[in-house]
């Protein structure tokens, strides 16, 4: 007979077992293959039969060594900040008025989810009509008022400005529904404490809303940072990160560098994937630990 300990042993792995098997079939797995792919020289050939020659790190030193890696780098970066700020700004806002519980809000709350739910590649052909130079309906508009059309997806200057409102369109939803969950979670005690002590709207929301709000912002920055720097389907969709690189990420040049091209770099690719999930990797660290220092705080 197995004692009462063993058996809550037994018990506790037979739980365990699934989701390790998970986390290896679905993470593990899927990581070292990428890793074995970018530090291999593979072509279409040795893709299908195996026998790619090992490259060691010359896969990253091409890539860090193209001037194409500068310019995704840099429109990464540009890209993920503007669509963080404006969507977390924008949701917050629409947030704190929806906290208000008018008539109508819970209507309109879930009328703003409709972006978030519509397949991405609906939502970027829907932006890639409206912003289209010849016949889209904002040029259209902006003819209307005397205004000079656009080159929205096409210019250098535009493209990724056009990517990047779409992007922070599809995401407001998201952080409306976090923040707003967030802020019911503020007892309407401290309110009424600061409305007595004669604070104005303007002081509560800075001394009170927001300083409270700290862990689910710092939470909803951080999925975002993470689902932005992987965003692909809507830049290809609108620019194909086009014209001349103006509006190419890691995401889309890691695409283009592995299936966008006659001769496929399935090794360079991989080496834009590493560095992609190194950088959320590292968004994750110091988020954990700012999470840290706030708790011993």
């Amino acid at each position: 007979m197995l004692s009462r300990s063993t058996v809550r042993q037994l018990v506790g792995w037979a739980f365990l077992v699934p989701l390790v098997a998970y986390l290896v079939l679905c993470y593990v797995y899927p990581l070292a293959t990428n890793i074995d792919l970018s530090i291999r020289d593979y072509t279409v050939r040795t893709f299908v039969h195996g026998g790619a020659p090992l490259a060691g790190l010359a896969n990253y030193a091409k890539v860090f060594g193209d001037p194409a890696f500068r310019t995704a780098l840099l429109n990464t970066f540009v890209f993920t900040a503007a669509s963080l700020a404006f969507q977390y700004a924008i949701g917050l806002a629409m947030a704190v008025f929806f906290a208000r519980r008018f008539r109508l809000s819970a209507t309109l709350r879930a009328l703003f989810l409709v972006p978030w739910l519509l397949p991405l590649i609906v939502s970027a052909s829907t932006w890639a009509w409206l912003l289209n130079s010849e016949s889209g309906l904002v040029n259209a508009v902006l003819e209307g008022i005397g205004v000079e059309r656009v080159n929205w997806l096409t210019s250098p200057s535009w493209s990724l400005v056009s990517v990047t409102a779409a992007n922070i369109w599809i995401g407001i939803p998201f952080n409306l529904v976090v923040l707003y969950s967030g802020l019911r979670n503020i007892p309407a005690e401290v309110y009424e404490a600061s409305a007595l002590d004669g604070a104005n709207a303007w002081q509560a929301f800075r001394h009170i809303t927001f300083p409270l709000l700290r862990p689910v912002s710092a939470i909803t920055l951080l999925l975002g940072l993470v689902y932005t720097l992987k965003v692909f389907d809507i830049i290809w969709i609108m620019t194909k990160g086009g014209p001349s690189g103006s509006s190419s990420t890691l995401a889309t040049w890691s695409y283009e560098l592995g299936f966008g091209t006659l001769v496929p770099r399935f090794g360079l690719s991989a080496a834009v994937g590493n560095v992609l999930i190194l950088l959320a990797l590292v968004a994750g660290l110091v988020y954990v630990r700012l999470q840290r220092r706030q708790d011993l705080a």
